[in-house]
């Protein structure tokens, strides 16, 4: 009896195999393209960049997709204080940035959450005085130079505009 040795072909390798598996080349990729910019805040707010940094560390709770190196989350944290800084709230911000989020997950969280801080930035909110300046108090009063009738400031002047241009043109 003679015994059979089961002899097994070695899978053939083709170039395109042999030039990924080079050593040379599995280190190395393409440069990521850099990050969009983002917006600044106009001034800076004790706290404001500390509650931007907070909100885009937490991001990853409410959807897991948006999980953020810290290189990331540094970069996006003046966006974050812009939109803060333009009285818009957290909840609203998270909510603009989590919204219709691809179902198969995000390639670039950083990149997509820059491209929405800075294309649905919300427009500055309207001038208001600021809270600790008292209100202006202005009486009615009649003018010493016309008797005609003016609103002024409480310690304010005793003529009306007209009687005091005139006053000042005499001079």
């Amino acid at each position: 009896m003679t015994a059979v040795t089961a002899v097994t072909p070695e899978p053939q390798r083709s170039e395109a195999c042999e030039e990924r598996t080079q050593p040379e080349a599995r280190g190395t990729r393409a440069p990521r393209k850099p990050l969009p910019d983002v917006p600044h805040p106009g001034c800076s707010v004790p706290g404001l960049f500390q509650a931007a940094a907070d909100l885009l560390a937490d991001l990853h709770r409410h959807s897991p997709h948006l999980l953020l190196s810290a290189a990331d989350t540094a970069h996006l944290t003046p966006g974050v204080a812009a939109w803060l800084e333009r009285d818009v709230t957290p909840a609203a911000v998270r909510r603009a940035l989590t919204a219709d989020l691809p179902p198969e997950g995000v390639r670039r969280p950083a990149a997509l959450l820059a491209h929405r801080l800075t294309a649905q930035l919300p427009p500055p909110p309207p001038f208001r005085a600021p809270a600790g300046a008292p209100p202006v108090e202005t009486k009615v009063r009649n003018c010493d130079g016309c008797d005609r009738g003016f609103r002024a400031p409480v310690p304010g002047p005793d003529r009306c505009r007209d009687c005091r241009t005139e006053c000042e043109e005499a001079v």
